[in-house]
C-alpha cells in the first residue's frame, strides 16, 4: 500500500490524515467550488502573461524596411 492509499489522499504533506479529514469535513461544496474556480483563474492569468510575452517577442523581431516598388 502506498502513502496516498494509506492516508486517503492526504493533501497536507506531513501534518497527517487527521488534518486532511478536518478540512474535508469543514469545507462546504460552495467552498470547494470557489477554490476550484480560483485554480482555473490562476492558470488563465498565467496563460495571459505568456501570450503577452509572446506578442512582445514577436513585435521585437520584425527587422527590415519596406521598399516601394514601381
Amino acid at each position: 500500500m502506498n502513502e496516498e492509499q494509506r492516508t486517503g489522499g492526504c493533501f497536507c504533506h506531513g501534518a497527517g490524515p487527521r488534518v486532511s479529514d478536518m478540512f474535508r469535513s469543514c469545507w462546504s461544496e460552495a467552498t470547494k467550488d470557489h477554490f476550484r474556480t480560483s485554480r482555473v483563474e490562476f492558470w488563465k492569468g498565467l496563460r495571459s502573461l505568456i501570450d503577452e510575452h509572446i506578442e512582445r517577442m514577436s513585435r521585437q523581431h520584425q527587422k527590415g524596411s519596406s521598399v516601394p516598388v514601381d
